[in-house]
């Protein structure tokens, strides 16, 4: 009666630990081909890489650096990799990798 218990105990564990950890999203997954830290950002002003200028996500998902260059770039924007997203301002940003 112990073991089935223990057993029941450590299984009913591992479910809810694989139930509550978030799987990682496709977008997390493509931020990090472009971007080596931070989220892929398309902002308007980069001032010395500390802080980045009215900044918005990208419309699409970029699968490569070209391709988030060239997505900014069609919204008049430039790609930028930001560690800090505060009210669409980029703090601690870089260029992509």
């Amino acid at each position: 009666m112990k073991a089935s218990f223990t057993t029941l105990f450590i299984l009913s564990g591992l479910i809810a630990s694989c139930v509550a950890t978030p799987a990682m999203s496709v977008e997390r997954r493509q931020a990090s081909l472009v971007c080596a830290t931070g989220t892929p950002n398309c902002c308007d002003v980069d001032v010395l890489g500390v802080a980045d200028l009215d900044c918005a996500v990208p419309p699409t998902v970029p699968t490569s650096v070209d391709d988030f260059t060239s997505i900014c770039a069609a919204i008049g924007k430039i790609d930028m990799c930001c560690t800090i997203d505060i009210l669409n301002q980029g703090l601690l940003c870089s260029h992509p990798i």
